[in-house]
């Protein structure tokens, strides 16, 4: 491998450990050659991700994301299309190694575009599309890295995986979302439980959804709504190595654990966002990889959950 490579690789691993507080555990796991090319997928996909949740003008982001479009096209065609780019240079090295395919980013992009336009969404159908353009489409990346000997069989699988990932994300950052302008509840659903949502004002200690015990329910209806999909989802592990399979559970494990603390108190998810402690992460991804269910009898025994800071982390 060029020395080139060698450090772009080593620059995509850098930002995947220091940015994806979960994923990390998950990659950890992989052999160093799908580690590698996992760390290249995911440094793009956080440069495309950053460029909707940043600060610039919503036309300047559309701009970049359009750049960003554009340069995954001529990837494709071109290894020359990297340049100097060390994280373009990584992915395609990549592509070149694992069956990669690619013009999965150009969903991501559609999904953050959809972010930054402010989209919301009337139905569970209109939702489910979103996620699957920006989760289902990390998925189908992450299982050409994997690998899988029924590709047909595993690729919905990976998509309704990365689907039950996203609705998570989403209970987790409600408040933090609405704060932001953005509403990823479908509105049917808020209709259907009678909840009202408004934006916290400075300092608001409380939740940001009402009434109260409606918003309760509407909660754990959505998170019956992702452990469903998780229960499809799960069905791609064996048609994984074991590696491959280990880091999918570590990853799935640490979101299917979140959303059981969200579903068990929902006014808390409401009120701050909820994350794991890196301990009971670890548990989590050391299961994984052992194929035994590690998982505590309480929530009180590994201590609870905790507010997090970091985009990715649960």
């Amino acid at each position: 491998m060029p020395a080139r490579v060698q450090e772009a690789y080593r620059h995509c691993q850098t930002i995947t450990r220091q940015q994806a507080k979960n994923f990390a555990y998950g990659i950890a796991l992989l052999t160093p050659d799908k580690r590698r090319a996992l760390s290249a997928v995911y440094a793009l996909a956080r440069r495309i991700d950053d460029i909707g949740d940043g600060t610039l003008p919503a036309e300047q982001k559309l701009a970049e994301l359009a750049a960003a479009r554009e340069s995954i096209t001529a990837l494709a065609d071109s290894p020359a299309a990297a340049g100097d780019d060390q994280v373009l240079l990584a992915l395609r090295d990549a592509a070149d190694r694992f069956p990669i395919p690619l013009a999965a980013f150009g969903e991501l992009i559609d999904g953050c575009e959809a972010d930054v336009r402010g989209e919301r969404y009337a139905t569970a159908a209109e939702l489910e599309l979103y996620c699957r353009r920006v989760a289902g489409s990390i998925g189908r990346l992450s299982l050409g890295v994997f690998g899988s000997r029924d590709l047909a069989t595993a690729s919905p699988l990976a998509d309704a995986l990365g689907i039950a990932l996203q609705l998570t994300n989403i209970l987790r950052d409600v408040r933090e979302d609405l704060g932001n302008g953005r509403v990823y509840l479908p509105a049917e659903d808020l209709s259907r439980f009678g909840c009202t949502l408004a934006p916290a004002s400075a300092g608001q200690p409380g939740p940001v959804g009402s009434p109260a015990e409606a918003m309760n329910e509407l909660m754990r209806f959505e998170a019956d709504r992702a452990r469903a999909w998780y229960a499809q989802g799960m069905q791609l592990m064996p048609l994984l190595d074991r590696r491959s399979a280990a880091c999918t559970g570590a990853m799935a494990g640490i979101y299917r654990r979140l959303l059981e603390h969200i579903a068990a108190r929902p006014q808390e998810a409401l009120a701050t966002r909820m994350s794991l402690p890196a301990r009971e992460k670890a548990v989590i991804a050391i299961g994984a990889l052992t194929g035994r269910d590690r998982h505590p009898r309480s929530h009180r025994q590994q201590g609870g959950v905790t507010a997090g800071t970091a985009k990715d982390e649960a």
